[in-house]
């Protein structure tokens, strides 16, 4: 019999990163993230008659507007030790969210890699939904073996921009708090110059704080005293995405921001990775991608033509995926998305 609680978050981490699917977005840093930009944050586990860990979920809570009705997020994750406690976890998830007239639970599973068993939403009691929060399709790179077999799976021009990052007198290495302050300005002169939305810069001081150095590390590009360009990467349950990257208007040329994204990759070989994820690409097949890439800059077609020559493969995530909880306003809610044009 598995009985739920709500676990400390030091014991629920620890359990988190031990899962072959563990993900930054479980652990409780993240919810403390979260927490300070309009969200709330609650942890559910279940436990064996010996107060094991065996499944849990850290689930994120937004209000809607007026605060009446909340939306529940469960983002990469959760987490089981055998798919027959599915159906438990989900009653558990379910229960809690009912206290804060949750209108639908919205799950993202992540990724699947290697040979984790994917679950079935919609055996579960969920539907396909309309939005999604994190980008869906992405590019994985398989980063095992030496550096000679990472760098033969890349496109000569990839291989030869990292080859001329090592040449340039930039300086690498890991930032510290000074530097993730530096690096969130950064991102703000990233966002303008490839026409996406980014976080204020307390976000990404705040996420680099918590997460490093245990779970994540900035990796920053120097020349002259000046930032040229830095990456926000993060390891849980044995793979590495890479979270956050920004580089400057100035010296463009001395390939900074593929030598940050070089030492990401081995910083995530060291703590024994085999998939580096690069963390979203705009959410068409690779045809299309090919096919398009080179004439288009907005949103996250910017960084396709970047990630593409990093050898890795283009996949698609389970996807966002619904559980209404008060069915006739999560019906309202689905149409006033469909009447905007979503």
């Amino acid at each position: 019999m598995l009985i739920p609680i709500h676990p400390y978050p030091h014991v629920w981490d620890e359990f988190v990163r031990q899962q072959p699917n563990g993900h930054l977005l479980q652990l409780s840093g993240w919810g403390a993230l979260k927490s300070a930009f309009g969200w709330s944050a609650e942890r559910v586990a279940l436990v064996d008659s010996d107060a094991n860990l065996r499944a849990g979920a850290q689930i994120l809570y937004k209000p809607f507007p007026g605060g009446l009705f909340h939306l529940a997020y469960v983002p990469m994750g959760g987490t089981v030790t055998d798919p027959t406690e599915w159906p438990l976890l989900w009653r558990a998830v379910r229960a809690a969210a009912a206290k804060r007239r949750t209108v639908f639970i919205k799950w993202e599973p992540g990724l699947f890699l290697g040979d984790l068993a994917a679950p079935d939403p919609a055996a579960m009691g969920f539907q396909a939904g309309p939005q999604t929060v994190q980008p869906p399709r992405t590019i994985v790179l398989d980063i095992t073996g030496d550096d000679d077999a990472i760098l033969a799976r890349m496109n000569q021009g990839t291989r030869r921009k990292i080859r001329q990052s090592q040449k340039s007198g930039v300086v690498y290495r890991e930032g510290d708090a000074r530097d993730a302050e530096r690096f969130a300005q950064l991102m703000q002169v990233t966002g303008d110059r490839n026409e996406f939305g980014v976080h204020g810069e307390r976000y990404y001081q705040m996420a680099h704080g918590l997460f490093a150095p245990h779970d994540a590390a900035l990796i920053v590009a120097e020349h002259e005293g000046a930032l040229l360009a830095g990456v926000f990467v993060a390891s849980v349950g044995g793979q590495a995405y890479y979270l956050y990257g920004a580089s400057s208007n100035e010296h463009r040329d001395l390939m900074a921001s593929y030598g940050v994204q070089w030492l990401a990759i081995q910083w995530a070989k060291r703590r024994g990775c085999a998939w580096y994820d690069l963390w979203g690409i705009p959410d068409e097949d690779e045809a299309t991608l090919e096919a398009q890439f080179q004439a288009r800059s907005d949103g996250l077609w910017g960084v396709y033509g970047f990630k593409r020559g990093w050898g890795g493969q283009v996949v698609r995530s389970l996807g966002a995926w619904d559980m209404p909880t008060l069915p006739p306003v999560y019906g309202l809610y689905r149409w006033m998305l469909k009447r905007r044009g979503r």
